[in-house]
């Protein structure tokens, strides 16, 4: 691996201007947090003298393999080049972001990036990182989703459009939808409210610009089936991860009592889906361990509950490649 990361960042200054692939990831990668508290969330678990211990040790820990898995996305049987968009659930705040682009081993990548501002609770956020190399950034906003009766404050979607290497615009949506705490049915109402709001929002796209290339992607907290992800179907979208599986044994991008699924998804507009290359489960040795009590493999989490785990994320990621012109 660290002969592989020399590669990559001697590589870095010669990435071709031409370049007509887009390598897309997405991926929650558990919890990024700082240590620092802050007086307006509900943060506390995440500081040194919290029952997780979480010290400015782990904090760097988890930033560098943080850093080292986006780095890991870029490298496959074929290729070995970084990722030029990267959507990422389960960050904190814009401190986390500077030192994962800046300071880490990302730092050498000269990745930039947005992020939302939410009022979530707990203060976790989406964030999107971008090479400049391929992706010019137009504008970035945001939708706030109003909650409903009994609903928690949930993340802002984040909405970022950009020119790619080709002169095409494309859209990216990334959310992170309300978690399935009090059950699947009671917290089912929220996930529908979220995507109803993004659905409008692709609706008024598509009636500002002519057949816009849309891609939306994140945590949905459901699965391709559920009622969520068929209402953004019937607006034109399709989830091309649905049959995204690893190469190692990965089944999805989550497992829960032995169980796999995909609470991850990619989805795209029709337009788009034609130049979809492939779209596959990073569950390299870096991102799994073995799964001791139900067999094979899972996600290698950084943390079990409040018990430091020393993995990587409890998510695996999703890659997607685009091709962009006619070969």
């Amino acid at each position: 691996m660290r002969h592989l990361l020399i590669l990559i960042f001697i590589l870095l200054p010669f990435r071709l201007s031409a370049q007509e692939r887009l390598r897309i990831v997405e991926w929650n990668v558990e919890n990024l947090f700082d240590t620092l508290h802050d007086s307006l969330k509900n943060d506390t678990e995440f500081m040194p003298n919290s029952p997780r211990h979480w010290t400015r040790t782990k904090y760097w820990e988890k930033l560098n393999k943080v850093g080292q898995g986006i780095i890991a996305c870029g490298m496959d049987s074929t290729t070995c080049r970084l990722p030029d968009l990267i959507g990422l659930c389960e960050v904190e705040n814009d401190s986390t972001m500077i030192y994962l682009t800046q300071r880490s081993l990302l730092r050498k990548a000269h990745y930039e990036y947005v992020m939302t501002a939410s009022p979530d609770e707990r203060g976790i956020d989406v964030a999107l990182l971008y090479s400049p190399f391929a992706f010019r950034l137009i504008k970035a906003d945001t939708l706030r989703i109003p909650p409903l009766k009994d609903m928690r404050p949930t993340r802002d979607i984040l909405h970022v459009e950009g020119e790619v290497i080709t002169g095409d615009t494309l859209h990216v949506f990334l959310l992170h939808a309300p978690s399935r705490r009090g059950g699947e049915l009671a917290s089912q109402p929220y996930r529908l409210h979220v995507a109803d709001h993004l659905c409008a929002a692709i609706d008024l796209l598509r009636k500002a610009h002519t057949s816009p290339m849309i891609i939306v992607m994140g945590d949905f907290n459901d699965y391709t089936n559920n009622l969520s992800l068929q209402c953004i179907y019937a607006h034109g979208m399709t989830d091309v991860s649905a049959q995204a599986t690893g190469r190692n044994g990965a089944k999805a991008t989550y497992r829960y009592k032995g169980e796999w699924g995909s609470l991850d998804h990619i989805l795209m507009s029709n337009n788009l889906c034609a130049k979809v290359q492939t779209c596959y489960i990073n569950d390299q040795r870096f991102f799994v361990e073995e799964d001791k009590k139900y067999g094979g493999i899972r996600p290698s989490h950084f943390y079990n509950g409040m018990r430091y785990n020393g993995g990587v994320s409890d998510h695996l990621p999703l890659i997607l490649d685009l091709q962009l012109s006619e070969e």
